[in-house]
């Protein structure tokens, strides 16, 4: 059969993850709201969130090893249908009294089921689609997931005003089992790799296989994975906890502002998504470090306003456009980098290299945050000490990356 970006099994991914996600976008937003009303306090939920991210980190490798060992199809449909499953149980038995209970037990259940389900669908697309399609895919796949972050947000912030939060959560339940019903019509080849030995026996023979896959066989897929990660450190870290800072601490300006400046970047991520899947086929991997050097010099603008000059709202501006370059470089830089990774990655081993990808992502983001929370906090008289030496930093990155590629082009095959 041939597989194009317009085949039915890719247009019923790409629809079940847009209610996926929508369904998600808006649960997290309810949550939040709730947590906040009923206990006053913004630190209570961002340690349960903290603490939901864990079993995703520590779970996903394991996830891995289930996307390659057992059908693709059925694991979505069984992951989303137990999703929707665990928010209408939480729905059902959700009081005030007991609401941090519940909520943060349904984050630990979401972040344990979300570790076997990433790894999965990023192996799918693979599995799906073919050569400069898999770039193209990843890029509406980048897409999908802006609009929903661009829209869901809003109408699930005017839902949850006009009804409350149970009909919110009843929403989100009905978007995952909707994409659980979508992900059923899927086809998709079983995997062809069988093991009669034990369980134990299999991981720990999975792990040494794809381990060995990334060290010795194709360690430029491993300098990828990481590059993907140190760029997520950099980029999460500024815009995740320096934007809003830099917004209202720094130039003191309202949530208005702010609000307009999050739009923009959401519109920039699109931008960045379609910019992708236009250059498929155009721009070769190793140019990726011009990605990282435009990545470098939008934080070196954003760091160098704040040295001129100027009036506030000059600086908000040109602040603006500079995170929104951020947005749009990182978002083609990603979704080379995961096109790349699974373009080079046989079919056998998707599944467990994807998951080390989600898991080493996960990891850098929250410790960018950290980092970046303290040097904003330590700079704040003059955040151009911390905006301006990271620009360099990953411009410097990008520079080091494109020498590295020269020099693997000239090694004899």
């Amino acid at each position: 059969m041939k597989r194009t970006l317009f085949a039915k099994n890719f247009i019923l991914l790409i629809l079940g993850q847009a209610s996926s996600l929508f369904g998600n976008f808006i649960l997290k937003l309810a949550l939040s709201m709730y947590i906040l009303e009923i206990t006053g306090s913004a630190a209570i939920f961002a340690g349960i969130l903290s603490a939901a991210t864990v079993p995703t980190i520590l779970l996903s490798p394991f996830g891995g090893i289930l996307a390659d060992r057992a059908n693709r199809k059925t694991i979505m449909v069984v992951l989303d249908a137990a999703t929707g499953t665990a928010v209408l149980c939480a729905t059902l038995l959700l009081s005030q009294s007991n609401a941090v209970a519940v909520i943060g037990a349904l984050l630990v259940i979401l972040s344990v089921l979300g570790a076997f389900e990433t790894p999965t669908v990023q192996a799918c697309i693979p599995q799906m689609l073919t050569g400069d399609d898999i770039v193209r895919g990843n890029a509406a796949v980048n897409q999908v997931a802006s609009i929903a972050y661009l829209v869901a947000p809003a109408l699930g912030g005017i839902l949850y005003a006009a009804v409350g939060l149970k009909p919110v959560l009843y929403a989100s339940t009905a978007c995952f089992l909707a994409t659980a019903f979508l992900e059923c019509m899927i086809r998709l080849d079983p995997p062809h790799s069988e093991s009669h030995a034990g369980v134990l026996s299999t991981i720990k023979q999975d792990f040494s296989e794809s381990i060995r896959f990334l060290r010795k066989e194709q360690p430029d897929i491993l300098n990828m994975l990481l590059l993907t990660a140190l760029s997520r450190f950099f980029v999460m870290g500024i815009t995740i906890v320096g934007l809003p800072y830099l917004v209202r601490t720094v130039l003191g300006l309202d949530a208005a502002c702010y609000g307009v400046t999050e739009s923009l970047l959401a519109v920039a991520a699109i931008g960045g998504s379609i910019a992708a899947g236009l250059l498929t086929g155009k721009q070769k991997y190793c140019k990726l470090s011009l990605v990282l050097e435009a990545l470098g010099g939008s934080i070196l603008i954003a760091g160098i306003a704040f040295v001129l000059p100027i009036p506030v709202m000059a600086k908000y501006a040109i602040n603006t456009a500079a995170f929104c370059g951020m947005q749009a470089a990182i978002s083609i830089f990603s979704i080379f980098a995961v096109s790349r990774i699974q373009q080079k990655t046989p079919n056998h081993l998707l599944g467990k290299v994807m998951a080390y990808t989600a898991a080493i992502t996960l990891c850098a983001q929250p410790a960018g945050q950290l980092l970046y929370g303290f040097l904003f906090d330590r700079f704040r008289y003059a955040v151009s000490l911390v905006l301006i030496p990271t620009g360099v930093v990953v411009g410097s990155i990008g520079l080091l990356e494109a020498a590295s590629a020269r020099k693997a082009d000239k090694k004899p095959a």
